[in-house]
């Protein structure tokens, strides 16, 4: 008994839903990066999908690089934050507004 390819692209869409209501509603700098991984994660879950229902390798090594560039940002913008948070004791996207210049 197998799981259809469309409950996987379902629950893939959920999971990008989610992530994209996140991202525009809060004003955390780390709620919003997770919402950014959530999202990265549901393109991964797609690729995986198309990847096993075409039975081609190319969906599994985009997913590869896709966590490669995930884990990048996320050490990169994680040192941001941490160096924002130092510095101001807030981690609001809000405040950060206010280094435009």
């Amino acid at each position: 008994m197998t799981v259809p390819a469309a409950w996987y692209l379902v629950l893939a869409a959920i999971l990008f839903g989610i992530g994209a209501l996140g991202l525009l509603t809060r004003r955390s700098a780390l709620i919003m990066f997770m919402c950014v991984e959530l999202m990265l994660n549901a393109v991964n879950l797609t690729f995986v999908t198309f990847s096993r229902t075409l039975r081609d390798i190319g969906g599994q090594a985009a997913v590869f690089f896709v966590m490669v560039v995930a884990a990048a940002e996320v050490t990169v913008g994680l040192g941001i934050v941490v160096s924002v948070f130092r510095r101001r004791n807030s981690t609001s996207v809000d405040e950060l507004a206010e280094m435009k210049g």
